[in-house]
């Protein structure tokens, strides 16, 4: 069978949605992932009963490495975000909704019994609705651990904690679920969220710390999301950050084994991987070689076959003869003016040499006579200070990106300041055109003009 990616396969995909059964798979599919993709159109992918079990193990795998490495877990309530587990219906009346949705509702009763927020909370369409009520009830609960994809959103809420200082303490105080975003509950759903609530003390300190108990803070940690763990690591002072793993909508596909391994070993007993190299020659796992990258094909129980993921990974070591890798970024997703190509996870690094001020950036390329990078940034770090500090940094990084600049190929990297809240509003524009909540993407990279100005918008001063 050949390679395909998602818009190769999108014709079939498209009939499974219309409700055609027997397409990819014998199996009856159960609902339809909705994956944020980056910018454009969200991807609709099938759900079966095989599949849902083969990604239940790997996640029974993933929770028994943390319990192991943090037993006081086992006490304590757990903090999950997620989008809800159902939101719409294909054409063909299949339910489509988030994979950490899906997830969460899928975990045994006992593990559902300690999350903090309610799954009625996870079911409230509204994004900015969900973050309030799900703050309310984390904050008169023992929260030992957060969970949720993205870096970015665990920041996002503990800006919102500041925010929503004033809201929420009112509801803490009265016992209730009906200040600040809360207001737009609809009156039976307030109701039923209410009878789980009574009046508590109003915390004193807000941080963080102060508010949990916290012994980790689990989502991804490399590829683009690297600057925003990093940023992560700095605002707990001490407590981990632990990698979920290579994992997408798609399925699992590396498990991390502890906090301070580099990488995830590969989960070579779930769906069927292989590793296309430099050379467009498919690898099985016992054939890849440490310190190459190598592009995800997956064939899965849900009738995805020879599907390209156009995901990168870097094989970084071996656990005894199976490999650890760890997640680059996307295939393809590269700033190339003059052949340097710069990835989104070099892009990402080399923001996180710029110690504090910034709270979310966009890197694109300017065109002209002579090129150069644009970092468009929200924050209060000085504009020629990023752009110095960036050009130094992505120069160790990429000697390719050096050698164009040594040569005065690319010029000097400009910036452009952004408003305050600018991607808090473009999160909540991603959100309204229905991006899953707990698997958006930063935009890090704008590949081209379209995607600049979607994301920019032409907002900040240069």
């Amino acid at each position: 069978m050949p390679v395909r990616t998602h818009s190769e396969l999108l014709p079939w995909l498209d009939r499974v949605a219309q409700g055609e059964e027997r397409v990819l798979v014998k199996e009856r599919v159960r609902m339809l992932l909705e994956t944020s993709g980056t910018t454009g159109r969200p991807k609709h992918l099938p759900v079966t009963r095989t599949w849902e079990e083969t990604v239940q193990q790997a996640q029974r795998l993933w929770s028994l490495g943390l319990i192991r490495d943090h037993a006081d877990l086992s006490k304590g309530k757990l903090f999950t975000l997620v989008s809800p587990a159902v939101h719409g219906h294909s054409s063909g009346g299949l339910p489509i909704g988030s994979n950490t949705g899906r997830i969460r509702a899928a975990q045994p009763y006992w593990l559902r019994r300690r999350y903090a927020v309610p799954r009625d909370v996870m079911d409230i369409d509204d994004a900015i609705v969900r973050q309030y009520v799900a703050l309310r009830f984390a904050l008169v609960s023992d929260v030992r651990a957060i969970t949720t994809a993205n870096p970015s959103l665990v920041l996002l809420l503990f800006r919102r904690l500041a925010e929503w200082r004033e809201a929420l303490s009112a509801d803490i105080r009265d016992g209730t679920v009906r200040s600040g975003p809360a207001l737009d509950i609809r009156p039976s759903v307030r109701k039923k969220l209410e009878r789980r609530l009574r009046a508590q003390p109003i915390p004193k300190d807000w941080s963080p710390q102060a508010l949990w108990n916290l012994s980790s803070v689990n989502c991804w940690t490399g590829g683009p999301a690297t600057f925003f763990a990093d940023r992560l690591r700095a605002v707990l002072d001490g407590v981990p950050v632990r990698e979920l793993g290579v994992n997408a909508s798609e399925g699992t596909f590396a498990i991390p084994l502890a906090n301070d391994w580099p990488g995830s070993v590969l989960w070579v007993g779930g769906h069927l991987m292989e590793f296309i190299g430099s050379d467009g020659e498919p690898r099985w796992a016992w054939e890849l070689e440490e310190g190459q990258h190598y592009r995800l094909v997956v064939t899965t129980s849900a009738g995805l076959w020879r599907y390209d993921m156009e995901d990168l990974v870097e094989v970084v070591g071996f656990c005894e003869q199976t490999p650890l890798v760890r997640f680059v970024g996307k295939s393809g997703r590269f700033l190339n003016a003059v052949g340097e190509r710069v990835t989104a996870a070099q892009v990402s690094a080399a923001m996180v040499k710029i110690k504090g001020g910034i709270d979310g950036f966009t890197v694109g390329v300017k065109m002209g006579d002579v090129p150069r990078y644009v970092i468009a940034f929200e924050g209060k770090s000085s504009g020629s200070a990023v752009a110095e500090t960036f050009d130094l940094a992505l120069s160790n990084l990429n000697v390719e990106y050096e050698s164009k600049r040594k040569s005065g190929r690319l010029g000097v990297p400009e910036w452009c300041v952004l408003p305050s809240g600018h991607y808090t509003r473009y999160r909540a524009q991603r959100l309204a055109e229905g991006a899953p909540d707990g698997q958006l993407k930063d935009p890090v990279l704008a590949i081209n003009a379209v995607e600049w100005e979607r994301v920019v918008q032409g907002e900040g001063e240069q």
